[in-house]
Protein backbone atom coordinates (compact mmCIF):
# COMPACT_ATOMS: atom_id res chain seq x y z
CA UNK A 1 0.00 0.00 0.00
CA UNK A 2 1.39 3.08 -1.31
CA UNK A 3 2.14 6.12 1.45
CA UNK A 4 0.73 9.54 0.86
CA UNK A 5 4.65 10.64 0.21
CA UNK A 6 5.03 7.78 -2.04
CA UNK A 7 1.86 8.46 -4.06
CA UNK A 8 3.13 12.08 -4.45
CA UNK A 9 6.22 10.78 -5.59
CA UNK A 10 4.60 8.81 -8.01
CA UNK A 11 2.27 11.11 -9.26
CA UNK A 12 5.09 13.89 -9.92
CA UNK A 13 7.18 11.63 -11.46
CA UNK A 14 3.73 10.38 -13.65
CA UNK A 15 3.21 14.19 -14.42
CA UNK A 16 6.60 14.68 -15.33
CA UNK A 17 6.69 12.12 -17.91
CA UNK A 18 3.51 13.25 -19.53
CA UNK A 19 4.95 16.42 -19.70
CA UNK A 20 8.21 15.51 -21.22
CA UNK A 21 6.09 12.96 -23.71
CA UNK A 22 3.73 16.08 -24.58
CA UNK A 23 6.44 18.76 -25.35
CA UNK A 24 8.26 16.23 -27.29
CA UNK A 25 5.26 15.42 -29.42
CA UNK A 26 4.45 19.04 -30.09
CA UNK A 27 8.19 20.00 -30.51
CA UNK A 28 8.15 17.73 -33.38
CA UNK A 29 4.97 18.77 -34.61
CA UNK A 30 6.47 22.08 -34.67
CA UNK A 31 9.18 21.22 -36.27
CA UNK A 32 7.49 19.21 -39.28
CA UNK A 33 5.02 22.33 -39.39
CA UNK A 34 8.20 24.54 -40.26
CA UNK A 35 9.10 21.84 -42.64
CA UNK A 36 8.66 23.05 -46.65
CA UNK A 37 8.32 20.57 -49.63
CA UNK A 38 9.25 21.46 -53.16
CA UNK A 39 8.40 19.63 -56.68
CA UNK A 40 11.07 20.30 -59.16
CA UNK A 41 9.78 22.80 -62.10
CA UNK A 42 10.84 21.01 -65.30
CA UNK A 43 10.98 23.91 -67.30
CA UNK A 44 14.01 25.38 -65.11
CA UNK A 45 15.89 21.99 -63.78
CA UNK A 46 18.79 20.84 -65.29
CA UNK A 47 21.79 19.58 -65.02
CA UNK A 48 25.10 20.88 -66.61
CA UNK A 49 28.33 19.75 -67.07
CA UNK A 50 32.40 20.90 -68.63
CA UNK A 51 34.72 18.65 -69.08
CA UNK A 52 38.43 19.42 -70.65
CA UNK A 53 38.83 18.33 -74.02
CA UNK A 54 42.56 17.26 -75.57
CA UNK A 55 43.83 19.90 -72.97
CA UNK A 56 42.40 22.31 -75.56
CA UNK A 57 38.66 23.56 -75.18
CA UNK A 58 36.21 22.82 -72.63
CA UNK A 59 33.27 20.30 -73.91
CA UNK A 60 30.16 21.36 -72.59
CA UNK A 61 25.94 19.59 -72.65
CA UNK A 62 23.43 19.41 -69.83
CA UNK A 63 20.72 16.66 -68.75
CA UNK A 64 17.04 17.45 -68.24
CA UNK A 65 14.85 18.44 -67.00
CA UNK A 66 15.51 16.39 -64.08
CA UNK A 67 12.47 14.94 -61.66
CA UNK A 68 12.44 15.09 -57.74
CA UNK A 69 11.75 16.97 -54.83
CA UNK A 70 13.47 19.32 -52.44
CA UNK A 71 12.38 19.36 -48.09
CA UNK A 72 13.72 22.30 -46.46
CA UNK A 73 13.51 23.28 -42.76
CA UNK A 74 14.72 26.27 -42.29
CA UNK A 75 13.91 26.74 -38.14
CA UNK A 76 15.97 22.90 -38.06
CA UNK A 77 18.46 24.31 -40.49
CA UNK A 78 17.39 20.84 -42.46
CA UNK A 79 16.41 19.56 -45.91
CA UNK A 80 16.23 16.72 -47.92
CA UNK A 81 17.26 16.52 -51.57
CA UNK A 82 15.74 13.34 -54.05
CA UNK A 83 16.64 14.27 -57.90
CA UNK A 84 16.65 11.90 -60.76
CA UNK A 85 18.25 12.40 -63.68
CA UNK A 86 17.84 10.42 -67.12
CA UNK A 87 21.30 9.76 -68.75
CA UNK A 88 20.27 9.61 -72.43
CA UNK A 89 18.94 13.07 -72.01
CA UNK A 90 22.53 14.57 -72.28
CA UNK A 91 22.41 17.01 -75.09
CA UNK A 92 25.47 19.05 -76.29
CA UNK A 93 24.31 20.20 -79.31
CA UNK A 94 25.60 17.83 -81.49
CA UNK A 95 23.46 14.69 -82.50
CA UNK A 96 26.64 12.40 -83.39
CA UNK A 97 28.49 13.35 -79.91
CA UNK A 98 25.25 12.66 -77.62
CA UNK A 99 24.48 9.01 -79.08
CA UNK A 100 28.68 8.61 -78.51
CA UNK A 101 28.10 9.56 -74.50
CA UNK A 102 25.06 7.08 -74.43
CA UNK A 103 27.40 4.30 -75.21
CA UNK A 104 28.47 1.48 -72.62
CA UNK A 105 32.00 3.18 -71.60
CA UNK A 106 30.47 6.05 -70.65
CA UNK A 107 26.76 6.66 -69.68
CA UNK A 108 25.58 3.39 -70.44
CA UNK A 109 22.31 4.97 -70.51
CA UNK A 110 20.72 1.36 -72.13
CA UNK A 111 21.69 -0.45 -68.98
CA UNK A 112 21.59 2.86 -66.63
CA UNK A 113 18.70 4.77 -67.85
CA UNK A 114 18.83 7.12 -65.11
CA UNK A 115 21.76 8.78 -62.24
CA UNK A 116 20.22 9.82 -58.72
CA UNK A 117 21.69 12.17 -56.26
CA UNK A 118 20.05 11.70 -52.99
CA UNK A 119 20.93 14.08 -50.28
CA UNK A 120 20.07 14.42 -46.34
CA UNK A 121 22.53 17.05 -45.30
CA UNK A 122 21.75 20.55 -46.17
CA UNK A 123 23.79 23.58 -44.85
CA UNK A 124 22.05 27.01 -44.65
CA UNK A 125 23.69 30.37 -44.33
CA UNK A 126 20.98 32.36 -42.52
CA UNK A 127 17.79 31.54 -44.61
CA UNK A 128 19.58 30.76 -47.84
CA UNK A 129 21.12 27.00 -48.85
CA UNK A 130 24.60 27.36 -49.13
CA UNK A 131 25.47 23.98 -49.52
CA UNK A 132 23.84 20.12 -50.28
CA UNK A 133 25.65 16.86 -49.12
CA UNK A 134 24.88 13.69 -50.64
CA UNK A 135 25.23 10.51 -53.13
CA UNK A 136 25.61 10.91 -56.41
CA UNK A 137 24.92 7.81 -58.49
CA UNK A 138 25.80 6.57 -61.80
CA UNK A 139 25.86 3.55 -63.75
CA UNK A 140 25.25 1.48 -60.39
CA UNK A 141 28.16 2.89 -58.74
CA UNK A 142 27.48 5.63 -55.78
CA UNK A 143 29.93 8.58 -54.48
CA UNK A 144 29.82 11.47 -52.18
CA UNK A 145 29.18 14.30 -53.48
CA UNK A 146 29.21 18.04 -52.07
CA UNK A 147 26.93 20.97 -54.17
CA UNK A 148 27.90 24.35 -53.51
CA UNK A 149 25.73 27.84 -54.02
CA UNK A 150 26.33 30.07 -56.56
CA UNK A 151 23.47 31.66 -55.88
CA UNK A 152 19.98 30.56 -54.32
CA UNK A 153 16.89 32.99 -53.39
CA UNK A 154 13.09 33.02 -53.36
CA UNK A 155 9.86 34.22 -55.25
CA UNK A 156 6.30 34.56 -54.72
CA UNK A 157 4.56 33.31 -58.23
CA UNK A 158 0.84 34.37 -57.72
CA UNK A 159 -0.17 32.13 -54.63
CA UNK A 160 2.96 30.11 -54.54
CA UNK A 161 6.16 30.74 -53.11
CA UNK A 162 9.45 29.66 -55.97
CA UNK A 163 12.79 28.99 -54.79
CA UNK A 164 15.69 27.53 -56.30
CA UNK A 165 19.41 28.39 -57.37
CA UNK A 166 22.85 27.77 -59.38
CA UNK A 167 24.76 25.15 -57.26
CA UNK A 168 28.47 23.38 -58.28
CA UNK A 169 30.53 20.47 -57.49
CA UNK A 170 32.90 18.11 -59.19
CA UNK A 171 33.28 14.48 -59.76
CA UNK A 172 35.57 12.23 -61.77
CA UNK A 173 34.29 10.47 -64.33
CA UNK A 174 36.73 7.29 -63.62
CA UNK A 175 35.13 7.31 -60.24
CA UNK A 176 31.67 5.49 -61.61
CA UNK A 177 33.82 3.50 -64.07
CA UNK A 178 33.52 5.87 -67.17
CA UNK A 179 37.12 5.62 -68.41
CA UNK A 180 36.97 6.38 -72.51
CA UNK A 181 39.33 8.70 -73.47
CA UNK A 182 42.06 9.48 -70.62
CA UNK A 183 43.93 10.80 -70.09
CA UNK A 184 43.30 12.94 -73.03
CA UNK A 185 39.74 13.74 -71.63
CA UNK A 186 39.97 15.09 -68.51
CA UNK A 187 38.86 12.59 -65.73
CA UNK A 188 37.72 15.76 -63.60
CA UNK A 189 34.22 16.63 -64.86
CA UNK A 190 32.45 20.01 -63.55
CA UNK A 191 28.76 20.08 -62.73
CA UNK A 192 26.31 22.99 -62.84
CA UNK A 193 22.98 22.13 -61.21
CA UNK A 194 20.15 24.81 -62.44
CA UNK A 195 16.52 23.97 -60.15
CA UNK A 196 13.68 25.70 -59.29
CA UNK A 197 11.20 23.82 -57.09
CA UNK A 198 7.60 25.30 -56.55
CA UNK A 199 6.03 25.11 -52.86
CA UNK A 200 3.48 21.81 -52.72
CA UNK A 201 3.20 22.45 -48.93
Amino acid sequence: MLTSSSRCAWQLAAGAALWLCTTAAHSQAAAQAQAAVYLLDPHHSFVHFEVLHFGTSTSRGRFGPVAGSVVLNRTAGSGEVDIRVSTASVDTGIPVFNARLRQEDLLASTEHPEAFFVARTVRFDGDRVAEVRGEFTLRGVSQPLSLFARQFGCRQDGPDEVCGGDFEGEVLRSSFGATFGLPLISDRVRLVVQVEGRLVR
